[in-house]
């Protein structure tokens, strides 16, 4: 028996797989902060990026960062962005944590 969902059809044409893989994130495995205003009108954020980790994972570290920082935080695109310059308190965590960490321009 056949994984194919399809059972007929008067379309012609290739069938697109219902579920298409996930790729693995790209990166050098170093995980980077940067202050952010740029298009937040004038409101600073930190945001953390780079790391090589999936979605539950990151969304935890999210959480583990916004409960050392005191201030709120989300995750976009796979970026996590924490209200507020708290770039020194982020940076002594993730080390904590044994991740590779570096301060990026901005």
């Amino acid at each position: 028996m056949s994984d194919n969902p399809l059972v007929y059809s008067t379309a012609s044409g290739r069938i697109a797989d219902p579920k298409p893989e996930k790729q693995a994130p790209k990166g050098d495995g170093i995980i980077r902060i940067k202050r952010e205003t740029k298009g937040r009108k004038g409101k600073g954020v930190t945001t953390v990026y780079g790391m090589q980790m999936d979605e539950s994972e990151i969304k935890q570290l999210c959480s583990d960062l916004k409960k050392v920082c005191g201030t709120g935080g989300t995750v976009k695109d796979g970026v996590i962005e924490i209200q507020g310059d708290n770039r020194d308190k982020i940076k002594a965590l993730l080390e904590k944590k044994g991740f590779q960490v570096k301060l990026a321009g901005g």
